[in-house]
């Protein structure tokens, strides 16, 4: 493929541990550069589905406003691209094409398709498991190229919950979802597991006019991948453990559990597709104790394509034992930064959980903590949205809940906790 992008793997540490220092922590920043335009590598294949939740809760304004998105994402898939349009209600029916495959985008199909999707009408449940799971057996079909869907909703999965668990991992590994949310009768807890199962993003649309622009602009963020399916492999001593493996950048998303053995010292965390963009994750190993002086390799991490083993970058994570105090009580400022991050989205959890299970004094603590922590850090956006559930006495400091929240500021930051901010270049250089 001539329009390959080029890798980079640039490692953020401190390698330095007192003599009973146990843990290293680095964080990985992978920036793909590559010759990624608006047409988008056409020499890429991609397949693409398009799920329009058209359950009962849909009628009226709502069906308008997602046919309007359906046939913009249609009018955005450049010319070769595989795509199907699926209507989801307690079932889930392929509307376009006729049959059970995909067909390729071009001036005809495309207008076909916008004609299908007007005749979509609102009626019935919603099971979001068998939406998925019949995207995936539409896309399966297409094993070499870049596979991706999105998906809307407005309302609660109507499945039970092991039946959702295992429709989600029967997709696991198979496509990247993007989900959306419309309205206030949908819960995140449950596009959260699509986006962890299927290594997307969730997000919430508040005005319901916007969701043509989202499927605009996530139809055309897919359509800007040119590298499929990488994994990053990751190699730790034998004497070693590696506690964790997370996306901390641009969203938090934990890989740990999706680990594949590729031998006892080495496995490989799915990372999906890449265009031009750049990404950071964060990396646990705890190693045994060591002598003063030592130094180790304490990981080895590649970013590779587990089907040809091509290898696109690699980087190490170094430990060295040391009596100097500065060198090991020393704390990068990105590894403190994501860490930082993560908490803040924890504390959001935890303070939105504690407030539904009725729990004032624990929602109020978490949920003031996370203020803090997002006003320190430079999230004004996030701190803006705590305003909105928690109040602080500026000249006391004591916080409470507020009675009357509103239910799509509390959506919009249960969604929003999940993404982080960079650490500033004036914070990284100083």
């Amino acid at each position: 493929m001539g329009d390959q992008p080029t890798f980079t793997l640039h490692i953020d540490q401190n390698k330095y541990l007192p003599l009973d220092g146990r843990e290293v922590h680095a964080i990985l920043t992978i920036t793909s550069t590559g010759t990624v335009t608006g047409a988008a590598a056409p020499s890429s294949q991609a397949a693409e589905v398009i799920i329009i939740d058209t359950s009962g809760s849909m009628s009226g304004s709502k069906i308008r406003d997602a046919r309007q998105a359906a046939a913009t994402a249609v009018q955005t898939l450049r010319d070769g691209v595989n795509f199907a349009v699926i209507a989801g209600t307690e079932t889930a029916k392929v509307i376009y094409p006729r049959g059970d495959q995909l067909i390729q985008a071009s001036p005809a199909t495309r207008s076909e398709a916008q004609q299908a999707i007007k005749r979509l009408s609102a009626g019935g449940g919603t099971a979001i498991g068998r939406w998925l799971q019949l995207a995936s057996r539409l896309l399966s079909a297409h094993p070499q190229a870049i596979r991706h869907a999105i998906l809307m909703t407005d309302g609660q999965n109507g499945e039970r919950e092991d039946v959702f668990a295992s429709a989600l991992a029967s997709c696991e590994g198979s496509f990247v979802c993007d989900s959306l949310g419309v309205g206030d009768d949908w819960v995140p807890a449950e596009l959260r597991k699509v986006a962890e199962a299927l290594l997307g993003t969730f997000d919430f649309v508040r005005n319901q006019g916007d969701l043509a622009e989202y499927f605009r602009q996530l139809t055309q963020t897919s359509m800007s991948k040119t590298v499929a399916e990488l994994a990053m492999r990751v190699w730790v001593p034998q004497t070693a453990t590696l506690k964790f493996v997370k996306q901390v950048s641009p969203t938090l998303l934990d890989l740990t559990g999706k680990r594949t053995d590729v031998n006892p010292l080495t496995g490989d965390y799915p990372t999906g597709s890449w265009g031009a963009e750049d990404r950071e994750y964060h990396l646990c190993v705890e190693v045994p104790q060591g002598q003063i002086g030592q130094e180790i390799r304490a990981g080895w991490v590649k970013l590779l394509r587990p089907d040809t083993q091509e290898v696109f970058a690699s980087g190490n994570v170094l430990v060295q034992w040391t009596d100097d105090l500065a060198q090991s009580t020393q704390i990068n400022r990105k590894v403190a930064h994501y860490t930082g991050q993560a908490e803040l989205h924890e504390l959001i959890q935890d303070g939105l959980s504690a407030r539904a299970a009725g729990d004032v004094g624990v929602a109020t603590a978490r949920l003031a903590k996370a203020r803090e922590l997002a006003v320190e850090s430079g999230r004004s956006d996030t701190a803006r949205l705590l305003d909105k559930v928690v109040e602080v006495d500026p000249g006391s400091g004591t916080a409470r809940l507020r009675s009357n929240v509103d239910k799509a500021d509390e959506i919009e930051l249960d969604t929003g906790s999940v993404r982080t901010s960079r650490l500033r270049k004036s914070e990284e250089d100083s």
